[in-house]
């Protein structure tokens, strides 16, 4: 790690960025909600670090509790995805045959859609609110990792330590998920922050449109739009705090692929 600047630097920002966001769930300088007519549209200042919008809202503690509704939809949505997908993957990829065709027909039907066309339709469906957001994302998000996992399953199926478990007379269930799998992260892992960034953008999106959750980054971004000449700090505040989730975490992914050699997974 020492000799790996890309991930060292990711993971320091990340960590900052976390540590300020779970203490937004806590304390903000302002309440988020709170509305000053004697404050509007002040700029960036000791007392609003981040300025205030037009209706004397701090944009700093705004911005503080929408990253944290950001954060839980990414993370949850990375998990769901994460844990359906691997499942799938590693079915598909060790036992092929019959369950590879079945399971992998049914994902390359959800890949024929754009990722998040699918999610705006589901959350139409089910309608906004961050639990459908996440139910919506997560059911999306499941075949991209299906994929990585299934390629990495079938290329280490045959290997000596598999065969060994397999004589020892070892479950297919403690192959797959205590032989195999640790020896999967080396692609698990870039796939998951790739899989992060792409849920934090989606939800984003689908926020800024109005069908999303209507208190994170995304649609208070989709608010600042309209102020965007009279007060940019207002945009700049909520759009920052996006590129640097992203950023942070495209670093750690990066540094996870040098890693690994520069392999790329997508």
């Amino acid at each position: 790690m020492k000799k790996n600047g890309y991930l060292r630097a990711g993971l320091i920002l990340a960590c900052a960025l976390a540590a300020l966001i779970v203490l937004g769930f806590f304390w903000t300088p302002y309440d988020p909600a709170a509305m000053s007519g004697a404050d509007k549209l002040l700029a960036p200042s000791l007392r609003h670090l981040m300025g205030t919008d037009n209706f004397g809202r701090d944009v700093f503690s705004r911005v503080l509790k929408g990253a944290g509704i950001t954060l839980l939809i990414a993370v949850c949505t990375v998990a769901i995805g994460g844990v359906c997908g691997t499942v799938i993957g590693a079915l598909t990829g060790y036992f092929g045959g019959r369950v590879d065709a079945v399971l992998m027909r049914f994902n390359d039907a959800m890949t024929a859609f754009p990722s998040i066309l699918l999610g705006l339709v589901l959350v139409s469906m089910l309608g906004p609110g961050t639990a459908n957001v996440i139910a919506a994302l997560g059911l999306v998000f499941i075949p991209s990792f299906a994929r990585v996992t299934r390629s990495a399953y079938a290329s280490l199926r045959d290997e000596n330590y598999v065969k060994s478990a397999r004589l020892m007379g070892a479950g297919s269930g403690r192959i797959l998920f205590v032989h195999i799998l640790p020896n999967t992260m080396q692609v698990l892992l870039p796939a998951l922050t790739i899989g992060f960034n792409n849920a934090v953008l989606a939800e984003a999106s689908m926020s800024y449109l109005g069908i999303g959750s209507m208190t994170s980054l995304g649609y208070t971004l989709s608010e600042a739009q309209s102020l965007l000449y009279k007060a940019p700090w207002y945009a700049l505040g909520t759009g920052g705090m996006i590129v640097l989730m992203i950023f942070s975490v495209g670093l750690i992914g990066e540094g996870l692929q040098r890693r690994n050699g520069g392999q790329r997974y997508a």
